[in-house]
């Protein structure tokens, strides 16, 4: 059993091991992240210090709250590469999205609406941390047949699944890659969410890391964490797929 909590020599976190962050939010005003253009830039700069090559970024189609389409997702990441290459920040930037399970997604997929992804056919989606939707196999397994490659974002963030962890064994041998926040094995969402992290690390089920960045307060925790030498072996344990990307 790894634990945070004992004494460990820590390190700098060097993300430049990942290469790629598949999952943040500095699109300019279109969810809870970046609030403006300037923001933007600001956790980009960020996110460029703590090492990244490239940066996929992947606002929240939520239709009751954020009602994002392709349309406006590819005009906001337009804004934004001009504004970086005015700054002269030398970093690949692209932009996917961050699809929650809701009636909406459903609607889409029935559509044959093409949908955004992170890597070919790899689509991020995630779930309400409240409750997990009924039918939320179903709608994995739906989306396998569209021919997707779903990505789960944040298992270690579904409170309802703390009791039974080899669910996330079964999405896994089902098919379905698994993306756990950074932030949370730095322990920014607390001892409980950490913990989970570790376990999910320990089964060697994680398939991808991201900062899921909204704000200069998540930007700050990326710089100021160190690392644990054995939660990094874990890391590599993991064969993590971002430098793929």
């Amino acid at each position: 059993m790894f634990s945070f909590f004992k004494k460990q020599t820590t390190t700098v976190l060097d993300c430049s091991t990942f290469a790629t962050d598949m999952h943040a939010h500095w699109l300019p005003g279109i969810d809870d992240g970046a609030k403006d253009l300037a923001h933007s830039i600001e956790l980009i700069k960020a996110l460029k210090a703590a090492g990244y090559q490239k940066l996929i970024a992947t606002p929240h189609i939520y239709w009751d709250l954020y009602q994002n389409t392709p349309t406006i997702i590819q005009q906001a990441l337009a804004s934004v590469k001009e504004a970086v290459l005015r700054e002269g920040i030398d970093i690949g930037l692209h932009a996917a999205a961050e699809y929650m399970l809701d009636e909406h997604f459903t609607t889409l997929l029935a559509s044959d609406e093409p949908l955004l992804c992170i890597h070919k056919n790899w689509v991020l989606v995630e779930c309400s941390y409240v409750s997990a939707p009924l039918d939320f196999k179903e709608k994995l397994f739906q989306l396998q047949m569209k021919g997707y490659q779903p990505v789960l974002a944040h298992p270690e963030r579904y409170p309802f699944w703390y009791h039974r962890l080899d669910f996330f064994q079964e999405l896994s041998d089902q098919g379905i890659l698994l993306q756990m926040n950074l932030l949370s094995i730095l322990g920014y969402y607390g001892k409980e969410v950490q913990q989970v992290a570790e376990k999910l690390l320990g089964m060697k089920i994680i398939n991808l890391v991201g900062t899921d960045m909204h704000h200069e307060r998540h930007a700050q925790a990326l710089q100021q964490m160190g690392i644990s030498a054995n939660i990094q072996q874990l890391l590599d344990q993991n064969q993590l797929l971002n430098s793929t990307l």
